[in-house]
């Protein structure tokens, strides 16, 4: 399965600001245990390399990616410490291009017209919308998605359990957010709140999956 089949699937996207890499394993399994099996880990703390490499290692059923990349040299350190996506907040030619011709899923920030043409225009089927919650959310996603048929959307900022539902509709990809890993919890080493936190977001997508297939 594809990375972006993956992500069609599971439909969850943790975004995950780790502090201490020894967190990172038990974090992941937690997710597991939570039913989503795809994680991004930061690379906004110097811990981020070391935890993608930890995951990557110690736990195979984690489909793990590193986010805020935001240098050709940052892409290609995580992509060899063990990154199996790369996300950006903002769109980069030369980092898009680089994982276009190596093989790597790679999800830039995209908000605007002209963004999402020029990710059209070199290949991706997907974008990042960052943040979400400040460029109009759901309702401009759908206004975006009419002119750019064919484009998924995987938004983030200010996406939480209460507005989850609402972005699951067809031109999103994957929701991503930080409260299904918070930082709070990674660092009181609560991996149930975690869990919890993924258990209850995967039955809200199971229900509106549920829905949308009767």
């Amino acid at each position: 399965m594809t990375v972006i089949e993956r992500m069609g699937k599971t439909r969850l996207i943790p975004v995950c600001v780790i502090e201490n890499a020894a967190t990172a394993t038990p974090a992941a399994r937690a997710m597991l245990r939570g039913g989503v099996d795809i994680m991004e880990i930061t690379l906004r703390t110097p811990a981020g390399l070391d935890a993608i490499e930890l995951v990557s290692r110690d736990c195979p059923d984690m489909l793990v990616g590193a986010g805020t990349v935001l240098t050709l040299e940052s892409c290609k350190t995580a992509v060899a410490r063990g990154a199996q996506f790369i996300v950006s907040p903002g769109y980069d030619p030369i980092i898009v291009s680089y994982c276009i011709e190596h093989g790597i899923f790679v999800l830039p920030g995209c908000v605007t017209s002209t963004e999402i043409t020029v990710a059209r225009n070199a290949g991706l089927g997907a974008v990042k919308f960052f943040p979400a919650g400040v460029y109009g959310g759901i309702r401009a996603i759908r206004a975006l998605a009419a002119p750019f048929s064919g484009t998924k959307f995987v938004p983030t900022g200010g996406i939480d359990a209460r507005n989850l539902a609402e972005y699951l509709v067809p031109d999103v990809l994957a929701v991503g957010g930080g409260w299904l890993c918070e930082r709070s919890a990674l660092i009181k080493g609560d991996f149930e709140a975690i869990t919890d936190a993924c258990a209850e977001s995967m039955r809200i997508v199971a229900a509106i999956s549920g829905c949308c297939h009767d």
